[in-house]
């Protein structure tokens, strides 16, 4: 009964500062209402018994990405109105090709999916390691191998592509 209580309690606290995140006009406040937001997510971890995730969601997200955020945030100057400026080597229709491709590319990984006979786990062939921690790594490089190279492969391409906005014409 307390854990049923504690669960709706940190679920409704998740749910207002997401709401405090984008209803708040100051983007700092906004950045704050984040980090509240990434530490009930790594209480809520917690109450579901994955302390490992619950430590990587802190030090991760809560410490990491949260103070990139803060940095640009103070960084950039949101008082100024928007450039008029459009880019003549701006490809529009490269960019929409290689969308449409990146979404064809996961529908046929959806389709081919879900058309695989699904895989019956033989009866003694149980995880060789234990604990929290080992059990995620090895289900990460095992079972879901496939979507954790996608995320990199994505990841890496977010990186490649923010650094092309941020390189300045000379």
């Amino acid at each position: 009964m307390a854990q049923a209580i504690a669960f709706y309690f940190i679920a409704a606290c998740i749910l207002g500062f997401a709401v405090l995140v984008v209803s708040t006009k100051d983007t700092v406040h906004s950045v704050l209402f984040l980090v509240m937001d990434f530490l009930f997510v790594a209480a809520l971890y917690v109450l579901l018994g994955a302390e490992f995730l619950a430590a990587i969601q802190v030090l991760v997200y809560a410490g990491g990405i949260v103070v990139l955020y803060l940095f640009v945030v103070m960084l950039v100057n949101l008082k100024r109105p928007p450039e008029a400026h459009s880019d003549p080597h701006r490809r529009t229709m490269l960019g929409f090709l290689l969308a449409a491709a990146v979404l064809v590319e996961v529908g046929a990984i959806a389709v081919y999916g879900h058309s695989q006979p699904a895989m019956v786990p033989v009866p003694g062939a149980a995880m060789p390691v234990t604990g929290n921690t080992a059990q995620i790594g090895w289900l990460l490089y095992t079972s879901y191998l496939i979507p954790f190279e996608i995320a990199s492969m994505l990841l890496l391409v977010a990186m490649i592509g923010a650094i092309v906005l941020a390189k300045r014409e000379l």
